[in-house]
């Protein structure tokens, strides 16, 4: 799956943590079915990309990670242990996620499309090389125009189902926000913005800002599903605007999000500790 949030991440955290906090519903699926629901949609693949992520740390703090050496791997696979995020995940699923809904998400991606839409997306999370996967993206996506394909609306369809509020944005920038935040608190680096200075810069960044991550994902969804006929990728679309399936995504966006805010925090802390490799 692409997972992006359909409200901001903050308003995402408190509904999260407001559910955490109370009694399991009656509804709520268990952890054996989370643990196959997970496994089957795709989503445990999907947590474990987020550690890819940890790679434009660095940059959104003007940091070589090569100065830090071997210090910066381990750090890394340290903060973000996919064994402690899948449980993070699954404590959180297992009370928020009915059964109806986890129903319904696994009929469709036990099929036979569905379980080959979750093999190409497992192949495309896990890619390291994300400039490579957008160059191609890009190419596909300018091959279809010059063709008159359809195909271009019907990969945009799935994008606006994945994110049908249009909020994916407001998520990103909380993350890299509390990121910013914490990075200065633990003295990483001096920022001269508080939270609503920084907050207001990037709503002027908004325009340009949305139209990017609009066509980054569609070129990632054009190469991560670039052996589909278009029949599959409208099917898909079609199973994507379904209200189950909306509400499965609005959960499992909000639990990877929030997920790679928090991790992204402590990364943020840990980094005071690292000291500049040296040339010996």
């Amino acid at each position: 799956m692409t997972y992006s949030l359909r409200r901001s991440a903050l308003t995402l955290f408190l509904l999260l943590l407001t559910l955490a906090m109370a009694p399991l519903p009656s509804s709520a699926a268990g952890r054996d079915r989370i643990e196959a629901f997970l496994t089957t949609t795709g989503f445990d693949v999907a947590l474990e990309s987020i550690a890819l992520s940890s790679a434009s740390a660095p940059q959104m703090l003007g940091i070589d990670p090569d100065g830090f050496g071997s210090d910066w791997a381990r750090l890394t696979e340290e903060v973000f242990d996919t064994e402690d995020m899948h449980e993070t995940a699954v404590s959180i699923l297992e009370q928020t996620l009915r059964d109806e809904a986890l129903l319904h998400a696994v009929e469709f991606y036990a099929s036979d499309l569905g379980q080959r839409l979750v093999e190409a997306e497992n192949a495309s999370h896990m890619l390291d090389d994300d400039e490579a996967k957008q160059q191609q993206g890009q190419e596909i996506v300018a091959e279809l125009i010059k063709d008159g394909s359809h195909r271009v609306e019907s990969l945009k369809r799935m994008n606006r189902a994945i994110d049908s509020s249009g909020t994916a944005l407001r998520a990103l920038q909380e993350i890299q926000l509390r990121f910013l935040l914490a990075a200065s608190a633990s003295g990483v680096i001096d920022l001269q913005l508080d939270a609503d200075q920084l907050r207001l810069m990037m709503r002027q960044n908004e325009t340009s800002m949305r139209q990017a991550l609009q066509l980054s994902a569609l070129a990632g969804a054009a190469y991560t599903y670039q052996d589909f006929s278009d029949a599959d990728v409208n099917a898909y679309a079609d199973a994507l605007e379904q209200p189950l399936m909306q509400e499965v995504y609005e959960l499992l966006n909000a639990v990877q999000y929030e997920i790679m805010a928090m991790k992204f925090e402590i990364l943020a802390t840990r980094m005071a500790d690292l000291h500049p490799a040296q040339d010996i």
